[in-house]
Order: structure tokens, then sequence, then C-alpha cells
């Protein structure tokens, strides 16, 4: 199981970075993920598969002022 900002998300395992940001809602554009504390380059999203026992942060980022 893959646990995905703190919480197990059982349906991430097997899924590129990339599907599932975009399964989840989240605009890439907008955030970092960090994978087994590593941070991801956005270039690699498509082809970083997600894998059980993986630990991923997602972190979005705020604009304001």
């Amino acid at each position: 199981m893959v646990q995905i900002n703190g919480k197990p998300t059982p349906d991430a395992a097997g899924l590129t970075v990339a599907a599932y940001l975009a399964q989840a809602g989240y605009q890439p554009a907008f955030l970092a993920v960090e994978k087994d504390g590593v941070i991801v380059p956005r270039a690699q999203y498509d082809t970083t598969v997600l894998q059980d026992g993986d630990v991923v942060e997602i972190v979005q980022f705020v604009g304001g002022g």
C-alpha cells in the first residue's frame, strides 16, 4: 500500500505519479512531489511508478500576500 500525505492509499500502487495526480484532481504545475524522501522531478512524473511501501508527500504551492 502507498502512503500519500500520511494516509494509506491502496489504489495508488501501480500508477505513475502523473496518473495519480490526475486521478486525485491535482494541478501538477502548482505542486512538488516527494517519494521516499526524494523530490521527483516534474519531467519524471510520467515514468515514476508508485509501488507498495512507497511514502509520498504532495505539497501544493499557494500564492498570496
